[in-house]
């Protein structure tokens, strides 16, 4: 009978210095460890936090004395060994991620464990063209425990009574990098505080007691809240989350179906507080951050790399800065990008962003502010050039053209004028971190010389070959781009206010300002 005890057996491939490997959890602590190795960039994703929530239910660090201090590979070994029981994929008892007892429900192919697999309605209507069905016909035992963990991990909505992870569709996660070190060093890095979890506590853990149901006979059963709602030392359950009830089916081996039944753990977002995501205020309460699609430049940083008052940094990162006082770490930000009110995956982000060690609150504000300020003069830009290309659709209410700045030409300057300002901004993020004042002038001289060249490139080409019309339309726009960079009209106002600058005095040029 196929069997894996996600403990004790070696199922987890990893890079090292000398080349490609599978090992236990535990062997994370060998120094040639680099990272995992998956075939999928979302299950390295979710096999990292998944290692730090292992470590965090065996091992933590029990204060911040302890972070600079890993455990060697003997202890974690020692230490994750009573968890064994808890963690057999397969088998008669509890099942790792998976319903109590075996469930009536559909049958599922294996691959619609990946989260960005063709859904019912798609493949009835021969809509799989970007991904096909049939990718996978079975899967080996490790990769369907990483992918059974994915999913319960990021699970996006599947429809009534298939419900998305604690963190809602596609959470936002973020790992502190420490720099120059092995994955030991960067899982250690994102353990939150605690106490290890002892064998007579193992049902705090969901699939180790009877399936907790979210509709029951005559109604609703309440929502899964914490038990622990400190973001320093959260609820297990808070790695472990399982919103969706399944059984692996295996077949010769591989897991080649899965039964699904509906109406599983109901974790309400705004009540789970994960360490390894940022969150957002709405009104009262805190909300988990979703990745958008496409390159995550410093436009995403307020609230994840930088503080902000709308938001909260992942608190790992928050705990790691904290702990330890000295040494340079980066940011991995990654996860599934969905489309707002539905479950179709749009992109899958993987970036690592650096992390500056601000002094103080009022240089945070001064960076937020310099990013607030880049964010409205993209808005700006994209606005005029959609409208010099002819883009800009007729507001019905004023009767005149508005910049589209989600689509086409709008959209493609908004991301290229933080991509070319990204260096310019940790440089004044660098220069800050050492002591150096913000220059809120400069940094609008670069906001201004960048967002100018990309206008005219996007524009001027072919110009000359375009109608009179048109011509006037893009030179009226570039007119009112260098008006609103120097903080002239609505929109320059708002950004120079951003940096508290004052607007710069027009140039008449034959009675007419410039």
């Amino acid at each position: 009978m196929a069997k894996l005890n996600l403990i004790t057996d070696a199922w987890i491939p990893v890079r090292c210095r000398s080349g490609r490997r599978v090992i236990r959890p535990d062997q994370i602590a060998e120094p040639d460890v680099l990272r995992p190795d998956w075939p999928r960039p979302d299950l390295n994703l979710a096999c990292l936090e998944f290692l730090a929530g292992l470590v965090y239910l065996a091992h933590p660090p029990r204060g911040s004395d302890d972070r600079e201090n890993p455990p060697k590979a003997g202890v974690l070994r020692a230490a994750m060994a009573p968890l064994a029981p808890a963690f057999e994929l397969l088998g008669d008892g509890p099942r790792f991620l998976q319903d109590f007892e075996p469930i009536d429900g559909r049958e599922w192919p294996s691959e619609q464990l990946f989260i960005d697999s063709a859904r019912d309605e798609t493949v009835r209507n021969n809509q799989d063209v970007m991904v096909r069905r049939g990718r996978y016909r079975g899967l080996r035992l490790p990769l369907a425990a990483m992918a059974l963990y994915t999913l319960q991990a990021f699970a996006p909505s599947g429809g009534r009574g298939h419900f998305t992870s604690l963190r809602g569709g596609g959470p936002m996660v973020c790992l502190v990098r420490p720099d120059g070190a092995g994955l030991l060093s960067l899982i250690w890095a994102n353990v939150p505080l605690g106490e290890p979890l002892i064998p007579s506590e193992l049902e705090a853990l969901p699939w180790m007691k009877p399936t907790r149901a979210s509709r029951v006979a005559g109604g609703h059963a309440p929502e899964s809240f914490p038990e622990s709602d400190s973001p320093s030392r959260p609820d297990p359950e808070v790695f472990f989350g399982q919103p969706r009830r399944i059984r692996l089916v295996v077949r010769d081996g591989c897991v080649t179906h899965f039964f699904q039944s509906t109406y599983g753990a109901k974790y309400p977002p705004e009540r789970w507080h994960h360490p390894l995501t940022p969150y957002y205020a709405k009104g009262a309460e805190l909300h988990p951050v979703h990745p958008e699609p496409g390159n995550f430049s410093y436009r995403h940083w307020r609230g994840v790399v930088l503080q902000s008052d709308s938001g909260r940094q992942p608190s790992a990162l928050v705990q790691y800065l904290k702990d330890v006082e000295y040494g340079d770490c980066s940011l991995i930000v990654g996860g599934w990008a969905i489309a707002k009110g539905k479950a179709t995956p749009l992109d899958f982000v993987w970036s690592e962003q650096p992390v500056f060690r601000l002094p103080s609150k009022e240089v945070e504000d001064s960076a937020s502010a310099a990013v607030e300020a880049a964010d409205l003069a993209s808005r700006e830009l994209a606005r005029r050039v959609s409208l010099a290309l002819g883009e800009g659709s007729r507001r019905k209410t004023a009767g005149r053209k508005v910049g589209n700045i989600a689509a086409g030409g709008g959209l493609r300057v908004r991301e290229r004028l933080f991509v070319h300002t990204q260096i310019a901004f940790e440089g004044v993020l660098d220069g800050m971190s050492a002591g150096r004042a913000f220059a809120p002038e400069k940094w609008a001289g670069v906001i201004r010389q960048a967002a100018l060249a990309i206008f005219d490139a996007e524009v001027t080409p072919g110009l000359a070959d375009l109608s009179e019309a048109r011509r006037t339309a893009a030179i009226k726009a570039r007119r009112q781009l260098l008006a609103a960079l120097a903080g002239r009209g609505a929109a320059g106002k708002r950004i120079f206010a951003a940096l508290r600058l004052q607007p710069t005095p027009a140039r008449h040029n034959g009675g007419r300002a410039e």
